[in-house]
């Protein structure tokens, strides 16, 4: 289990660092936002995507409800221990407004999560920030790297990938290629 772990994390590290070269990525997506295109990615083959509008997803401790833009989450067709979503906020305008975007929605997506790492670094030509760290996530260990990208027009994008335990560390080729793709359309 240890060494799974292990490598699990290292591919989670890996990713948007380019040290795993990107697999193909041959199926082109764009988010739009009010009939205008955002931002446009490719999702793996062998994987299938899910839109959803936007919504409200409530805390059910504190009865208070918050509002989610359209997701696009992807996951390999044979395999759901991998998941990776985009979402761009309406009103989130900075990298900085991203990150407690984030902090708002986080008890939505990995439980208890511990951050291990942060970096800045560039996406699709963009500026980034990267948060790797681990938690859990329907009762099962989970590895996540959630990233907030900086778009132009006042607008960022936020990526979240999940790796539960038991993951194929392989996987991870997917998710560099995914972002090998990332072009903003504005």
């Amino acid at each position: 289990m240890r060494i799974l772990l292990t490598s699990t994390f290292a591919a989670c590290a890996a990713l948007w660092m380019g040290a795993v070269e990107p697999a193909s990525a041959d199926t082109p997506v764009t988010y739009t936002n009010e009939g205008r295109a955002l931002f446009r990615f490719a999702v793996p083959d062998f994987w299938m995507l899910r839109t959803g509008g936007p919504r409200e997803i409530e805390d059910t401790k504190l009865g208070d409800a918050r509002a989610v833009a359209r997701v696009m989450g992807m996951r390999p067709v044979t395999d759901d221990n991998v998941w990776m979503g985009f979402v761009s906020p309406t009103g989130v305008a900075t990298i900085q407004d991203g990150i407690r975007y984030l902090e708002d929605v986080d008890k939505f997506l990995v439980k208890e999560p511990t951050i291990n790492s942060t970096s800045n670094t560039r996406i699709g030509g963009l500026p980034a920030q990267v948060f790797r760290g681990t938690g859990s996530r329907d009762g099962r260990g989970v590895n996540f790297t959630a990233t907030v990208i900086d778009l132009p027009g006042n607008r960022v994008v936020i990526a979240i990938a999940i790796l539960r335990d038991g993951a194929d560390p392989a996987y991870a080729d997917d998710l560099n290629a995914v972002f090998a793709s990332f072009r903003s359309l504005q």
